[in-house]
């Protein structure tokens, strides 16, 4: 039997692939499958998918198919099969609430709804109300499609113009999550573009530790992977003893490592390999995430501390990423000391564009505090808007510094190119607004541009050349205007978290009569010092270290930061759930000695 499959390029890149290799890796079982079982898996699965809907391989292109299916091959299987039906992927987080899951499914007007067994019961939920129309619903026997009939499979083009792809849903901050379409040529694009400069190889191993509902989890260490030819080994949720446990083990003693291995051995294509005896060569994740491998890497057995610090050197290690939020620098320099060398990778992205910037893979192109240059295919450009006139000017290369104040100008990252969307899902308006006449995408973030000594000059490539970007925060929520001047909250927060008492903080605009806004500071004290920090004390540490203006006037202690899966803060909520509708007058301090508040009224 011949099954046909929409052609796109993962298919055909795993159809090239070395058919015994491994694709796929479940950590917890230990289970390891080959690309050949993958692309068998699929073809099984679309076959399915046109028998449950009842279409043909024309008719079911371009519609939205939901699914909610836990990290690894399931999930892999799945969200391949609707790409190979020409059909768009609504991948589902099994955390979010039914009512949240319904509006997606509603928004997306999704046909199909497919759980695994392990999410039936929440999936039934789901359909029980709510729903504008009912979608089929199709329930995995977890099987995972594994046939030991080796179908024959062709790729062709089921339609004129292709319509499959995928929908994520933005974080919705300010309104209703909107749905993102990224069509099959945008996730392609984004894929080839990273494979280019992050030089991906089937000899890699990447732990996958990201949820699966954000463009990080599914193109950066999902469809890009495999379209390299390398193994993903899940290993999600995210536990950062067990994480530290599996990079470790290749490297323990013979004793320890068999202890540990012996449920993890797996089959792939009928030989048993004992999967942890992998090295780890790709790790990307948020900063949280390298945050608490720092913390709990102090805590680890003495062997267990030793086999951990060989597994992320730069020998083994070849490529650790962080990204989704900004990188600390305490957190960049202990990785970089604990690892013997290996600095974290920055870049910067969104779900509207997959990956636009990056640091380059040569040690000088990872620049501290930049998320680097255009990614190959990416147009990128900086829109600076004057405040009194409202008037926009792009800022030219080579003109970063303004020649009247001698300041370095800071405008709106727009970004153009194969990579960027086309539209919000059902959302002219909205979609409207987000790009320029010109059709450039208007990304809400604002940076500066800036050259770096030994940087910039191509040595690792031709598109990583010229001044670096900086972030400096959103356009809304990090650019805070005090006084006339602008204040970006990121730098201010690079500042705060080299001090020694700080373990997290997020630094926000409130409403001040004297300067329109004013800087103000959410601080998580740290509990390894011992001491209490105040506003008085902060501020004094900060004055040798930036500008008069950028100071915070005001602070509060809390215990955490609240942060979503991607470990961003919502800052507008922060702001709501800490300082109130209207601000406190009374400041408070915390004594770590006894955990008790102490209250102070010292004011900047």
């Amino acid at each position: 039997m011949t099954i046909s499959l929409h052609r796109s390029a993962f298919l055909e890149a795993i159809l090239k692939h070395e058919g015994s290799s491994v694709a796929v890796v479940e950590n917890e079982s230990g289970a390891s499958f080959s690309y050949s079982s993958l692309l068998n898996s699929v073809a099984h699965a679309k076959e399915q998918l046109l028998a449950l809907t009842g279409k043909c391989d024309t008719s079911i292109s371009g519609e939205r198919i939901a699914f909610m299916v836990e990290s690894g091959y399931e999930y892999v299987v799945t969200l391949l099969a609707i790409l190979a039906c020409n059909a768009i992927a609504v991948p589902l987080a099994p955390s979010f609430p039914a009512p949240e899951l319904r509006y997606i499914i509603n928004n997306s007007e999704a046909l199909v709804f497919i759980s695994s067994a392990k999410y039936a019961s929440k999936a039934k939920e789901v359909l029980t109300e709510g729903l504008d129309s009912i979608p089929l619903f199709y329930q995995l026997d977890g099987t995972r499609n594994i046939s030991t009939i080796e179908e024959e499979v062709k790729l062709r083009d089921f339609s004129d113009e292709p319509r499959g792809g995928m929908m994520l849903f933005t974080s919705g901050t300010t309104a209703r999550p909107k749905g993102v379409v990224l069509s099959q040529t945008n996730l392609t694009a984004q894929a080839k573009c990273l494979l280019e400069a992050w030089k991906y190889a089937p000899s890699d191993r990447l732990l996958h530790v990201l949820p699966l509902h954000h463009i990080h989890g599914t193109v950066n260490a999902l469809l890009t992977p495999l379209l390299a030819g390398s193994s993903i080994e899940f290993m999600y949720p995210f536990n950062v003893n067990s994480v530290w446990t599996r990079l470790a083990a290749p490297f323990l003693p013979a004793q320890q490592a068999n202890g540990h291995s012996q449920n993890h051995v797996g089959k792939t294509n009928g030989v048993q390999k004992d999967e942890t005896k992998t090295p780890v060569t790709f790790f990307t994740a948020v900063p949280t995430i390298w945050s608490r491998m720092l913390k709990a890497h102090e805590s680890l057995s003495h062997d267990m501390q030793a086999a951990g610090k060989i597994a992320v050197s730069p020998k083994h290690l070849r490529l650790n990423i962080s990204g989704s939020a900004a990188l600390p620098k305490p957190i960049r320099d202990g990785w970089m000391q604990l690892t013997g060398g290996n600095v974290l990778l920055e870049r910067y992205g969104m779900t509207e564009v997959g990956m636009a910037l990056s640091c380059g893979l040569e040690a000088a192109d990872r620049v501290d505090g930049s998320v680097g240059w255009p990614l190959p295919s990416v147009e990128a450009r900086l829109m600076e808007t004057d405040d009194e006139t409202g008037l926009q000017r792009i800022i030219e290369h080579g003109a970063e510094i303004d020649s009247h104040s001698g300041k370095e100008r800071i405008g709106e990252i727009q970004l153009r190119g194969p990579t960027v969307f086309n539209g919000y899902w059902r959302n002219p308006e909205a979609t409207a607004k987000e790009f320029t006449t010109d059709g450039w995408f208007k990304t809400g973030d604002i940076a500066i541009r800036r050259r770096v000594t030994e940087s910039g000059v191509g040595k690792s490539g031709s598109w990583a050349k010229g001044p670096a970007y900086f972030i400096q925060g959103r356009r809304s929520a990090d650019i805070i205007k005090t006084g006339g001047e602008k204040v970006s909250a990121l730098e201010v927060e690079r500042e705060i978290l080299a001090l020694p008492e700080v373990d997290e903080c997020a630094v926000v605009g409130l409403p001040s009569e004297a300067w329109g806004q004013k800087v103000a500071a959410v601080v998580v004290v740290s509990n390894k010092t011992g001491e209490s920090m105040s506003l008085q004390s902060l501020r004094s540490a900060l004055k040798p270290r930036i500008t008069a203006y950028k100071i915070p006037q005001d602070m509060e202690i809390v215990e955490v930061l609240p942060r979503n899966a991607m470990g961003k803060v919502n800052k507008n909520e922060l702001v709501k759930s800490v300082f109130g509708e209207t601000e406190r007058i009374r400041r408070r301090s915390i004594d770590l000695q006894t955990k008790r508040p102490v209250m102070n009224g010292q004011r900047g």
